[in-house]
């Protein structure tokens, strides 16, 4: 049986022990502060990041892998694992024109190799969760097309949901999508968003104070899942606190199988800004 490959971008804020038990293989994006470029999650990390976020005079911005370096990376893998499949897995289309690189360094490719390449049409571990899902069910030896199907129904039946400080990160960078009907908050609105069926962000509701958000989250994720055993991810920018209440509220509200825990990267902090937490879960 052929070695299958899993290959994914930095946007998918997978922690770094994990992909690293599971082969995945990272092809970084790059943030740049003025004339200063980092490679997402290898050059500089979540931490480093928030921190120069607030404190820099610069606004940061983001630029996707080139199609050269897809083409290198699924190369390298072909050369390591001769005859290897490869599943490559990356941030919306609607947001990035990291999958069309990743299309392009495809056909750029002078040699014959089964790859394939998938939009998520989502953003974060909202499809780190697929990535992960892909590298174990791969692990496991399960063949190509079926880790494909599990990935469908993974894709179809997971939820998402961000609760933002502001919106002026996702306003600046040109990503605030069908989120735009929040602008003109009263003070201490907070937003609760998410990725839609056509990958993009969008505004599910707007609430007063972080009580009621994480309650309103709760009552969205209640009418998906009701008393199906669910697992979830719990994601933050600079403080885990909010996450960790997210978390307790959701173990006291659904039959949580397994809790995981991942920082969000530079690439989406870009456009989320700080303060920012995230709820991810599947069936």
């Amino acid at each position: 049986m052929s070695a299958i490959r899993i290959v994914t971008d930095s946007t998918a804020d997978i922690p770094q022990d994990v992909r690293e038990r599971l082969n995945i293989e990272i092809v970084p994006l790059k943030v740049l502060f003025g004339e200063e470029t980092f490679l997402d999650s290898v050059t500089i990390n979540s931490g480093q990041f928030f921190d120069k976020l607030t404190s820099s005079a610069v606004l940061p911005t983001t630029s996707q892998p080139s199609p050269a370096e897809f083409m290198a990376t699924y190369d390298r893998i072909l050369n390591e694992s001769p005859g290897a499949t490869i599943i490559s897995i990356h941030l919306s289309s609607a947001l990035s024109g990291t999958y069309q690189s990743a299309v392009l360094g495809h056909s750029l490719l002078e040699r014959d190799g089964d790859i394939v390449v998938i939009d998520s049409k989502s953003a974060s571990y909202g499809f780190g969760m697929l990535v992960v899902k892909a590298a174990e069910l791969a692990a496991a030896g399960m063949p190509r097309d079926q880790i494909l199907e599990e990935i469908e129904t993974m894709t179809r039946e997971k939820r998402l949901y961000f609760l933002v400080d502001t919106l002026e990160y996702l306003q600046k960078g040109g990503r605030i999508g069908k989120a735009a009907a929040l602008f003109g908050s009263i003070l201490n609105i907070k937003p609760i968003l998410s990725v839609d069926a056509d990958g993009e962000v969008t505004a599910v509701d707007k609430v007063r104070g972080q009580k009621k958000a994480l309650q309103r989250i709760m009552d969205l994720l209640a009418k998906d899942f009701g008393s199906d055993p669910v697992d979830i991810t719990l994601a933050w920018a600079t403080s885990n606190e909010t996450a960790l209440e997210l978390g307790e509220q959701a173990k006291a509200r659904f039959q949580v199988r397994s809790t995981k825990h991942t920082r969000i990267g530079s690439v989406i902090g870009t456009y989320v800004g700080p303060g920012t937490v995230a709820i991810f879960i599947n069936r």
